[in-house]
Parts: C-alpha cells; sequence; structure tokens
C-alpha cells in the first residue's frame, strides 16, 4: 500500500508500506476513506517530539470501511464504516472505566518507555511516537486497527466523511477543552490559537453558553473564521492582547483561559518567545510555552487554564507563584475521546453543529507531503487539510 512516512524532520515522504495484517484476534483491518493532518502530527514533521523511527506512518485522524476482522472481534464486521479515534482503549482497564481513556493502561505496546519518561503509561495512539506505542497511523490506504471493539465509533451513511471525520480528534478536543473549564452562562472564554482545535473549542463554548469568547491569533483567515464562529478576535500583530482582554473584561480577566497552541507558539515580538527559540535551538528546551505564561498573568483569580495544546518535554520561566497566588485551576490532557463521541455525533445529527466547515484543502494522499508545510506555514488560509487515499 501507499503512506506518507517520517523520515526525519521536516522530510514526510509517499512511500510504499506493508499492508496491515490481523496480528491480535481484537484486531480489524480498515481501509481509508479520509485522513487529515493534524497540529499534533507538525510537531513530529518540525522534529520537537521524541521517539520517532524512519518509516514511521503519519496520522491519527481517520475513517473508512472495516475490511476484515479478527476472531475475537464482536463488535464489528466487514463492512461497517467507521471513525477511528486518535487513542486506543481497552475499554477494561481501571482509567478506562473511569472513562479517562487516553490514559489506558494496557494499550501501550511500550510501556517501559513511557514509564521512565512520564512516570506512568499512557495509552497507545496511532501515527506518533514510539513513546505511544509506535502504532502506524492513519495517513495510509490501509491500517490496522488494535482492540477495535472498543476503538471506532460507527457512523450513518446518512452524514458525509467530512462531517464525522473529526470525531476522531479534533471536535472532541475542542469540546473537552470547553467542558472541563465548566463554563457558567457569566464566563468569559479566551482561546488562544484559530486553528483547527481553536475552532472546534470556540463553537464547544459557544454550545455550553459562555456569555462571550474571545480567540487569539494572527492569521487573518482564521480569525475570519473564528469570528463566524461568535468569537471576538483579537490579532497579536496588531493588538496588546493584555489591553484588548482587560477592555473586554473591565479589567478583570477571563474566567477560563484555553491554551490551543501547545509547544510551537510563535510570537516574533515577544522577549520571553524569543528566549524560548534560543533555548531551544541549543536542546536546553524543548516547548515554547509564551501561551502558558500569558494564561497564567491574565486569567481572573480563581480561574481555570485549560490546556488542549500538547506539550512533549520540559518548559522554563512558568511563572507558577502567581498561578499559586491568584488560585488558578488546570486541567489538561490528551482527549478522553470515547468520552464525547456519542453526543457529539448527536449534535451533528441534529444539525446543531457541522465539522466540515473547518476545511480548506482537500487532497489526494501523495500530495500530503507538500501539504504538511502548506499547513505548517498557514498558506492560502489553511486551516484544515484532509486527504483521500
Amino acid at each position: 500500500m501507499k503512506a506518507l512516512r517520517w523520515h526525519g524532520k521536516k522530510d514526510i515522504r509517499y512511500d510504499d508500506a506493508p499492508d496491515p495484517e490481523i496480528e491480535e484476534p481484537g484486531d480489524a483491518v480498515l481501509k481509508v476513506s479520509s485522513c487529515a493532518i493534524c497540529g499534533s502530527d507538525l510537531h513530529l514533521f518540525d522534529g520537537f517530539m521524541p521517539g520517532m523511527k524512519h518509516g514511521d506512518i503519519m496520522g491519527h485522524e481517520f475513517m473508512g470501511e472495516i475490511v476484515e476482522v479478527g476472531k475475537e472481534t464482536r463488535k464489528l464486521k466487514v463492512g461497517d464504516r467507521v471513525v477511528v479515534p486518535f487513542t486506543i482503549t481497552c475499554g477494561q482497564c481501571e482509567q478506562c472505566r473511569r472513562g479517562n481513556f487516553s490514559v489506558c493502561e494496557r494499550t501501550n505496546r511500550n510501556k517501559n518507555l513511557a514509564d521512565k519518561m512520564f512516570g506512568h503509561t499512557t495509552a497507545g495512539l496511532f501515527g506518533y511516537t514510539h513513546l505511544t506505542g509506535g502504532y502506524p497511523g492513519g495517513q495510509a490506504e490501509y491500517v490496522r486497527i488494535p482492540y477495535a471493539d472498543t476503538t471506532h465509533v460507527k457512523v450513518p451513511s446518512t452524514l458525509s466523511d467530512e462531517q464525522v471525520l473529526f470525531l476522531g480528534d479534533i471536535f472532541p478536543t475542542g469540546w473537552q477543552a470547553a467542558v472541563q473549564c465548566d463554563i457558567e452562562p457569566t464566563d468569559t472564554v479566551a482561546i488562544w490559537g484559530a486553528g483547527p482545535v481553536g475552532q472546534m473549542t470556540i463553537r464547544s463554548a459557544v454550545l455550553l453558553g459562555a456569555k462571550q469568547v474571545i480567540c487569539i491569533d494572527r492569521v487573518p483567515e482564521r480569525l475570519q473564521m473564528a469570528a463566524a464562529g461568535g468569537a471576538i478576535t483579537i490579532n497579536f500583530d496588531e493588538e496588546s492582547v493584555l489591553d484588548r482582554l482587560g477592555e473586554l473584561t473591565q479589567g478583570k480577566g477571563p474566567e477560563k483561559c484555553i491554551d490551543a497552541v501547545g509547544l510551537e507558539a510563535h510570537v516574533t515580538r515577544s522577549l520571553d518567545s524569543m528566549v524560548d527559540r534560543a533555548k531551544q535551538a541549543v536542546m536546553a528546551e524543548s516547548d515554547r510555552p509564551h501561551v502558558l505564561r500569558e494564561m497564567i498573568y491574565v486569567c481572573r483569580p480563581g480561574g481555570t487554564l485549560s490546556i488542549p495544546g500538547v506539550y512533549g518535554g520540559l518548559v522554563d520561566k512558568i511563572p507558577f507563584g502567581a498561578s499559586m497566588n491568584k488560585g488558578l485551576t488546570w486541567k489538561m490532557g490528551q482527549t478522553h475521546v470515547a468520552k464525547w463521541t456519542d453526543d457529539l455525533l448527536r449534535l451533528i445529527e441534529e444539525g446543531r453543529i457541522d465539522p466540515s466547515f473547518v476545511i480548506t484543502h482537500t487532497m489526494s494522499l501523495k500530495d500530503g507531503p507538500g501539504m504538511y508545510e502548506t499547513f505548517r506555514d498557514k498558506k492560502d488560509g489553511c486551516v484544515k487539510v484532509v486527504l483521500k487515499p
């Protein structure tokens, strides 16, 4: 088969790859109909996440049709149309029973590596580093699905791929980011980042009844999309984020702050960001946490910081004293996708949201390597890239 494979920093290739096979009795094999490039993939593309190996197949946002099932797979049959969550879940361990699917205790086949890196293992993830299991991803013609009975979302034929594809990652990620803020009708929710997750977070905060939603970015097309979703926008290249947030909250600051950016914050005018880049260049720091610092500073005392943005390692100069003294609550983590998909699929079916709005580029899988650059540089107003094998 053909797949997009990682060969080093900024080196993604459209290569031949071995066809997936049933390896365990609970497996299934999926023929991919649509997949997407995620902002988290860019951290691999840019070389900031450890644990990648030459030839690893990229992608963790995909869907398609089941073409083969293992002898112990009970809930799927050949011909079923499914979205595959990026988190691989067993459904039986203590964490899964609690609904903490992204920290499943059984699915990371490189558990010992994760234990050493993080203290305890996380779930296995598709198309990510060997710290999360090294499972081949979905930017491919076919994918093996381990723990298939608990790692799928069946979707109806009445909905298009474009409407349901994002149930595998960015829609539940944005939803969880908003839900863990415990939004009240009087709340101002400030969201850093107008990329795909930021866009889904905006719509989620609106659906959950926030008084006002504010989005901070600098890409005009993304800010326009944010405004169309109901957000007040701030272009940080054109005005002071601190001053504008003060104006919009009568000097009190937003009650809820959401980091939809993660480890590659781009702020060229900020001294702290320039220091981060310098330290990153000499491997003295792995992540650029400008957004975290800014959120701690502007958040209203007693407020909440929600962090769906991915961080990979070490951050520096975090004003933790300010966070402690202001009594801020931090909530973060990879997304517990299966916890949210039933409700989110219902919202799509009821017409309350159509996640396809975020798609700006649809290309063939073979064009994927070039689209990584397009997505990385936000060329042509790129917000979300969908690939068709």
